[in-house]
């Protein structure tokens, strides 16, 4: 490393010490309503800030609704909570056309999708179609209405939420649809003194909120700085051999998941471990990508992009276990 790039290294560590403080703030608002759950406000943070979106999973009552909608608070930006059923159509989503008789001529009524937050409320229960016209939107960030397009706000971030328990009357995401998440996070129960904690907060006379601490552009601004932030060819290549690992398990002597691996990680999992370790290096103040951050977010970010074969599941075999098994072979830079 030349002497220039070491002092530009120091510049851009100080300069993002100074630029994400914020973080602290939205920490602290959200833990005024969500007791615990320290990583899925870890992981809401890492979407907002690698400007990617979250896929949620956790049986009722976990407090998932409740921790995107605080987020959405924390921002003075616009939010809209979607509750997906099965009679839901993709017009009820991205808005229609409608006869306007004072000017006689059909207009745009927009949707819900154009807001900045959008909860997807258990996405699982819509149909294909409504799925499809969300994550379009996801991926392309524009609507198309009639003959019209439109380009959706920035900052646009969809949580979506799915529960793990109830199968009945769902239509479960296709693997493509699900890659276009960057991050499936799982959530568990809280520890006792967590639920003594939160049964205290709902007896209380009146529930805390969050407060707005920031706009829009702030976010927009925290996602360009977070660009800037240092990823060594070391790191990279690190990222690509975890990657590639999923896809040849021989290669990397993991001949334990051989035949057990449908289908290993798009590269679309490669540009999203870059991007999430940065947003964590970011979080964690710092201005430059060390191993412990790819470490840190792989699992959210590789667990949904592993295709198990019959073979797995007859095992048992998680795809979280594979992830562990991976992160304790592939050597570290």
């Amino acid at each position: 490393m030349s002497m220039n790039q070491d002092v530009d290294i120091r510049e851009l560590h100080e300069r993002i010490q100074m630029e994400s403080s914020f973080v602290d703030l939205i920490s602290m608002e959200m833990n005024k309503v969500i007791v615990g759950q320290k990583h899925l406000i870890e992981c809401l943070l890492i979407g907002l800030l690698a400007d990617g979106h979250i896929l949620l999973e956790g049986v009722p009552g976990l407090a998932k609704t409740l921790a995107i909608n605080s987020l959405a608070k924390t921002v003075d930006a616009k939010f809209a909570r979607i509750q997906f059923t099965p009679d839901l159509l993709p017009a009820d989503l991205l808005g229609t056309m409608i006869y306007s008789q004072k000017n006689e001529e059909f207009v745009v009524k927009k949707g819900p999708i154009f807001a900045n937050f959008i909860l997807a409320d258990e996405i699982n229960r819509a149909p294909a179609k409504v799925q499809s016209a969300l994550l379009e939107a996801m991926q392309e960030r524009q609507i198309t209405i009639s003959d019209h397009t439109y380009k959706l706000e920035e900052p646009f971030l969809v949580m979506a939420t799915q529960n793990p328990i109830e199968q009945e009357g769902t239509y479960p995401l296709p693997e493509a649809q699900v890659d276009r998440f960057m991050l499936k996070v799982v959530i568990t129960y809280p520890k006792k003194e967590e639920e003594k904690l939160i049964v205290q907060q709902n007896l209380l006379k009146e529930f805390p909120k969050a407060l707005t601490i920031l706009k829009p552009e702030d976010i927009i601004r925290a996602r360009n700085i977070v660009k800037d932030v240092y990823l060594d060819e070391k790191i990279q290549k690190y990222i690509i051999d975890i990657v590639f690992a999923t896809r040849n398990t021989s290669e990397y002597k993991l001949n334990q998941y051989d035949g057990m691996i449908s289908y290993g990680a798009s590269p679309r999992a490669s540009i999203c471990l870059a991007q999430a370790a940065k947003a964590y290096a970011f979080i964690k103040r710092r201005g430059y990508v060390v191993p412990e951050d790819v470490r840190a977010v792989c699992p959210e970010v590789m667990r949904h992009r592993i295709g198990l074969s019959y073979e797995a599941e007859a095992n048992n075999i998680t795809s979280e276990q594979i992830i562990s098994d991976i992160l304790n072979i592939v050597e570290v830079p």
